[in-house]
């Protein structure tokens, strides 16, 4: 790991702090550790005027290249932003989609007028995304997408036909990124494409799935002749395995840093619980809050590792592939361990409008970290292949 902070390093970190101190207060005062695994629907449009005022004091996109209207941070000042924010309980960002994945790919792959057309609404915080990858076919296992774009000569658009599902607040999103097959017939990876489609459209159907918390992050969304314009596929129709995979790598890139730091927040308000209600004397819980705090540091120094390295375009290095096993699994522990230090009172709804704790809602949020995003069971079989090499499992003629 090839990590220090300087002396410039200190007064970035200095400014990032005082500007948070002045600002994440008053009005921003009840988005305070907010937004995180479970809570992202809440206080959403608090959340999104965050972001404009994130935006005004040019902290979005701090990671990006001078070119495109960033910041051009280091990585070690990426890192100071992640430590300070969490500590000064920044809420969970509205445009973490938009900036930490959408950008990334255009900048990579996307065409001038793609990349002049979306980052300073990103940047700005203006326009918000979803992801449209999985579909009820086709979760662990996107290659299996049946999802169709058709080209449409005569109105010069592309039309979309499908249905995407566990699409995090499509609901309230601008835009989002799908992949969908471009040839009738292909299979697996080849004949997709990537596109950038507009939500706010007649042909697009969004609907919320209710979740054991009682509320609706998740979304179905079904496209029926939904139209996308010529210049809003990336790359050209074939292109979107190759995309979407580049994009996968930018997910586990240096954003990952901004949900360990979530994760900080959460253990933090574990142990302050324990403390009061005297779980922490449990000589089993405080053993279980130690190894909590040894997997968050691990998983901190991994990522840390992994983005000092030496970088590439596309792809995951094998450091990366474990990273998806490796939280969701220490983060579905963390709920077992909320739920414990709550004791009792753990099984007590309390009348309101969802009626969880922020506590109760973690664990019953964190059952679905090991199924999205490519189930525990998928992340071994990456890792045992593409990682290790080892021989893939035997499977029957289809």
């Amino acid at each position: 790991m090839k990590l220090g902070f300087t002396a410039e390093d200190e007064v970035f970190r200095h400014e990032i702090a005082d500007w948070l101190a002045d600002n994440l207060s008053g009005e921003f005062e009840s988005i305070r550790f907010r937004g995180g695994p479970g809570d992202e629907h809440m206080l959403f449009l608090e959340r999104v005027a965050w972001e404009k005022k994130l935006a005004e004091g040019g902290w979005t996109g701090i990671g990006w290249p001078r070119e495109f209207g960033g910041r051009g941070c280091s990585l070690e000042q990426q890192v100071i932003f992640y430590e300070e924010y969490a500590r000064a309980g920044g809420p969970g960002r509205a445009g973490h989609i938009g900036e930490g994945l959408v950008a990334p790919t255009l900048m990579a792959f996307g065409s001038k007028q793609q990349q002049q057309r979306f980052l300073p609404k990103i940047l700005g915080g203006e326009e918000f995304w979803c992801q449209g990858y999985s579909e009820p076919d086709a979760g662990s296992d996107l290659s299996n997408v049946s999802t169709r774009a058709e080209f449409d000569p005569n109105a010069q658009v592309w039309r979309l036909n499908g249905q995407k599902i566990w699409t995090s607040l499509a609901q309230v999103s601008d835009w989002c990124f799908v992949i969908a097959r471009t040839e009738p017939g292909s299979k697996g990876r080849n004949g997709l494409g990537f596109f950038l489609v507009e939500m706010d459209q007649a042909g697009i159907d969004v609907r919320p799935i209710q979740q054991l918390t009682g509320t609706s992050e998740f979304n179905e969304v079904f496209f029926e002749n939904a139209l996308v314009a010529t210049d809003c596929i990336v790359g050209q129709p074939g292109d979107g395995w190759r995309i979407a995979m580049g994009l996968l790598g930018f997910e586990r890139g240096i954003s990952t840093l901004g949900q360990q730091m979530l994760f900080q927040n959460e253990l933090q308000e574990i142990i302050r619980l324990a403390k009061h209600n005297g779980a922490s004397k449990d000589p089993s819980i405080r053993q279980r809050i130690a190894d909590a705090h040894m997997g968050l540091k691990i998983m901190r120094y991994n990522a840390m590792r992994t983005l000092s390295s030496e970088p590439t375009r596309v792809g995951l290095d094998c450091a990366s592939i474990t990273y998806k096993l490796y939280w969701s699994t220490w983060h579905r522990n963390l709920g077992n361990l909320a739920v414990d230090v709550l004791g009792p009172d753990a099984d007590i709804v309390e009348r309101g409008s969802y009626g969880l704790s922020r506590l109760q809602t973690l664990f019953l949020f964190t059952r679905s970290d090991t199924i999205y995003g490519g189930t525990n069971q998928i992340q071994r079989n990456i890792i045992a292949e593409r990682a290790l090499g080892l021989p893939k499992e035997p499977r029957p003629a289809v």
